[in-house]
């Protein structure tokens, strides 16, 4: 079962969401926790093991940071001046070893399911080319699903209390909820114990107007997945698995058909996650925020998964550019290089920890790698180049703000974007950058008259669709950007508009999802990384 199996939205969340208003307020949490336990099982079977002993480390190993901050500042009401500072520093490095043991013990899961087969068969190629007779035992594992959601959620907030932002808590049943929390264990978004932990434990019902608003957005989500993203699949599959019999026209195609197909699988998979947790009176925070709508790639990267980029912008990228060596660097380099290109230094570092482990997160593979560090690449170019960019734009006066070079700015982020998505499907290096060289050397438009854009997989009709379909989700972006709340326009309607909307939008569904012969579902993308 995944999140757009009917199965979920019109069984087993129905089921959930009953038993939770008829049972006695005191125990609602513990409902959503067996319900959530029973969604893993159903997915990941008895690889639940491993979620519960995340779940147990991480509850004993903050309540132990927990009591130790308890007993540090007892000492510390009663200490002298002078005895202060080695109180601190003692306590410190005692909670600093439990923080680093449960940031291992729950590593080491990760390494294991997800990252041994790569570097095993790395480690096997290495030893191939020295002439060593002998390999390593590649093991096949199946991890749980959503290990690398819950693992950086559980991190947080250990490391959240070993900073002392947050209190430990004793509630070991509030803990075991907000890491396991059904809707976003599969896919994210990644909370923070400070965001979702208190409205899990509110107990409240669930009331007429967060069961329509939050099945308005489960249904949202559903219109991304079948009408757009499933339908596209069909040309990305074809043209990615035999590349070779295409013209770069083709190419070009299945490359954004994979983006927008990327992006309305994932986006509309958070549509049912929170629209789920909306339900329940759980604000979950949004992972996406209008994406294409951003200048260049540092901003985009600021709108697309935006829980994964906060997380390793707080848990990386910071305490990497603000470590003592780092800040020893930018004081060496502001002298040298002035206070633009001096600072870059140690947050290129940083900001090259954080690429090179967002890469590795989404996949062990040299794909995933190069994506990136692809990314890293971007980024960094234009903040080198942001003095040059600003020098010629004033002397040639241009204005930043304009309209069109704001467009303009778009269309190069958006090809930017188009390639790091070529990468990140391609099923290897070697096959990326050949579609790449054949998608400029093979780029043919008579593929555009000759009928083979209509032989991957999509009539005229198919791609009218899609068309409008992008044309819907585009306004509705458009308004949400413009901070427009839509939903709660059309609540204010009257009683047989607001139904006729909804009705109407239940039948496109029905009516243009890709179902059938031909017509190849999405897998859920995310659950894999």
């Amino acid at each position: 079962m995944n999140y757009f199996d009917l199965t979920y939205a019109f069984l087993f969340l129905p089921i959930v969401i009953i038993i939770y208003n008829i049972m006695p307020k005191k125990i609602r949490p513990a409902i959503l926790l067996l319900a959530s336990f029973l969604f893993f099982f159903m997915i990941s079977k008895f690889l639940i093991i491993f979620l519960l002993l995340s779940i147990v480390s991480i509850y004993m190993g903050a309540r132990k940071m927990g009591s130790l901050d308890k007993k540090k500042n007892e000492l510390l009401e009663v200490a002298s001046k002078e005895d202060k500072k080695e109180i601190k520093d003692a306590y410190r490095k005692k909670k600093k070893s439990i923080l680093i043991l449960v940031i291992l013990f729950n590593i080491t899961f990760l390494f294991v399911f997800k990252y041994l087969k790569f570097f095993t068969v790395n480690a096997n190629f290495l030893l191939d080319c020295m002439k060593v007779g002998w390999r390593f035992q590649i093991l096949k594992l199946i991890a749980p699903i959503g290990i690398s959601f819950y693992t950086l959620q559980a991190l947080s907030y250990v490391i959240d209390v070993y900073n002392e932002k947050i209190e430990a808590d004793k509630n070991f049943l509030r803990v075991a909820l907000f890491l396991s929390f059904f809707p976003q264990i599969m896919e994210g978004p990644i909370a923070r114990y400070s965001e979702t932990a208190k409205s899990l434990y509110e107990r409240v019902r669930v009331n007429y107007h967060n069961l329509c608003f939050g099945y308005q957005r489960i249904l949202y989500g559903f219109f991304k997945k079948f009408v757009i993203a499933d339908r596209l699949n069909v040309v990305v599959g074809k043209v990615f698995e035999n590349y070779t019999c295409y013209s770069g026209a083709a190419i070009a195609c299945a490359i954004i058909a994979y983006t927008i197909m990327l992006y309305m699988e994932f986006s509309g998979t958070m549509d049912v996650v929170i629209g789920t947790g909306e339900i329940f009176n759980v604000k979950l925070p949004e992972n996406f925020r209008q994406p294409f709508f951003a200048k260049n790639i540092s901003e985009f990267w600021t709108r697309w998964h935006i829980s994964l980029g906060a997380w390793f912008k707080d848990y990386i990228f910071y305490p990497v550019s603000l470590s003592k060596p780092m800040k020893k660097l930018t004081i060496k380099a502001r002298k040298t290089l002035g206070n633009h290109f001096g600072p870059l230094i140690s947050g290129a570092v940083a900001l090259f920890a954080v690429w090179f482990l967002n890469g590795l997160w989404h996949g062990a593979g040299w794909t995933f790698l190069f994506y990136g560090l692809y990314q890293f690449t971007l980024i960094l170019g234009g903040n080198l180049l942001e003095p040059f960019i600003k020098t010629v734009c004033i002397k040639l006066k241009i204005n930043r703000q304009n309209l069109v070079y704001r467009i303009l700015q778009s269309v190069k982020m958006t090809m930017f974007v188009f390639i790091g998505e070529l990468f990140f499907r391609a099923p290897t290096l070697a096959v990326g950058f050949g579609m790449l060289k054949r998608l400029f050397t093979k780029f043919q438009l008579s593929a555009i008259t000759n009928g083979e854009l209509f032989s991957l997989g999509m009539d005229k009709k198919d791609v009218l669709i899609v068309f409008l379909a992008l044309v819907f989700i585009f306004i509705i972006s458009l308004l949400r950007e413009k901070k427009i709340n839509i939903r709660e326009s059309i609540s204010k309607k009257n009683v047989f508009i607001r139904w006729f909307i909804y009705y109407a939008f239940i039948l496109a569904i029905i009516i243009f999802g890709a179902y059938g012969p031909g017509y190849i579902p999405v897998d859920p993308i995310y659950a894999d990384f």
